[in-house]
């Protein structure tokens, strides 16, 4: 019996698609499957858009090597294919003496990423450059960006397209099972009900990858990866901009504070904060950025709370509850779960739009196509 397409990706997010692209351009018969009535609408629209250098990660983890493969890829993209891009860069602030060894820290770490183009600003060299800045040293991260991650993601699917690829929209897949034949055979839902079958299969289903790799049955040699939601949400300054460069605090655990970021079109906002839900929920408490006047001032003493204004909420997929150790990317092929022509991506989120070029390749690796 003969598959109804050869591949199929589920979730038009940014990986989903690069994903995509990258089995099209192998010569695959390829069909994106996506939920939503348009592309990249749940975690790869609502995030700060930046290309990230690879600071924080540890060195030789898969978020450390595909950062910095995937900052280079996005780069040279967008430029081949007129993606609006800015490598407008990032100052990571030190707001007191105390904080020094952290930064020093962040720097041998970026240096063992590859990162080798950070500069080590004084106090008086950062506010130079920004003079709203308060702080007692900083790095300077040149290789840090802003992209329009939409247009991003149209290109992507442009090139999928001109392939013979094709996203399919408002078409949520509820089940998958696996026969003996080897093929995957997906039940879908929404206005057009029934099933397909493909012989590889790419779940890049972000939020609801957990549970859709939970509809396989994989047996007692794997433990499909349990997704935790972290919602965030987004604070734009009103009128012009006290920075022309991203402003990163100093990092607590996982989370990278409430940092600055300037967007495009030259507006700054604050976030994300962070917030661990059960349920996936996009609503805003405006009243939360009260707690956070005290946080931005430290590095931001300008502030004039007047000016802020609620933006948006995001939610990413995380591998991990509060508290707990951050683990590594998790892309799931054979040799992992040993099912032949499947990879699952779990828990992808920052940096995963910096990296999403580079994780494609690794996907295509693994399927070995």
């Amino acid at each position: 019996m003969a598959a109804d397409v050869e591949a199929i990706v589920v979730g038009a997010g940014v990986v989903g698609l690069a994903v995509a692209r990258e089995l099209a351009a192998a010569g695959r018969e390829t069909l994106v499957l996506e939920q939503h009535d348009l592309i990249g609408s749940e975690v790869s629209s609502r995030n700060s858009e930046v290309i990230h250098a690879g600071l924080y990660y540890p060195p030789g983890s898969l978020r450390a090597t595909l950062c910095v493969r995937g900052k280079r890829l996005m780069y040279d993209f967008a430029r081949e294919n007129g993606v609006a891009y800015e490598p407008i860069s990032k100052l990571l602030v030190a707001t007191s003496e105390s904080q020094l060894p952290k930064l020093k820290a962040i720097q041998e770490t970026a240096l063992k990423n590859g990162v080798d183009d950070l500069q080590t600003l004084t106090g008086a060299q950062a506010r130079v450059l920004e003079p709203e800045v308060a702080c007692a040293a900083a790095l300077l991260s040149p290789s840090t960006g802003i992209i329009d991650s939409h247009g991003f993601m149209v290109a992507l699917e442009g090139h999928l397209t001109s392939r013979g690829g094709q996203v399919v929209l408002q078409t949520p897949v509820a089940a998958i099972s696996r026969g003996g034949n080897g093929l995957f055979t997906l039940s879908l839902g929404g206005a057009t009900p029934g099933t397909l079958s493909c012989e590889t299969l790419v779940l890049s289903a972000g939020l609801h990858v957990s549970k859709l790799a939970r509809t396989l049955s994989f047996g007692d040699r794997y433990q499909v990866p349990e997704t935790y939601y972290a919602k965030g949400q987004y604070y734009a300054l009103s009128g012009k901009s006290p920075f022309k460069r991203h402003i990163y605090p100093m990092p607590d655990g996982a989370w990278l504070g409430l940092h600055a970021t300037v967007d495009m079109g030259g507006r700054c906002k604050f976030g994300p904060d962070i917030e661990w839900i059960d349920e996936i929920d996009y609503s805003f408490d405006a009243a939360k950025i009260s707690k956070f006047h005290d946080f931005i001032r430290s590095y931001y003493p300008g502030l004039d709370p007047s000016r802020l204004h609620a933006d948006y909420t995001g939610i990413r997929p995380k591998l991990y509850r509060e508290g707990e150790p951050v683990p590594d990317f998790r892309i799931d092929g054979p040799e992992a779960h040993g099912m032949a022509g499947l990879v699952i991506l779990a828990g992808i989120e920052s940096p995963g739009l910096t990296a999403s070029l580079a994780i494609a390749d690794v996907v295509r690796a693994r399927l070995g196509a």
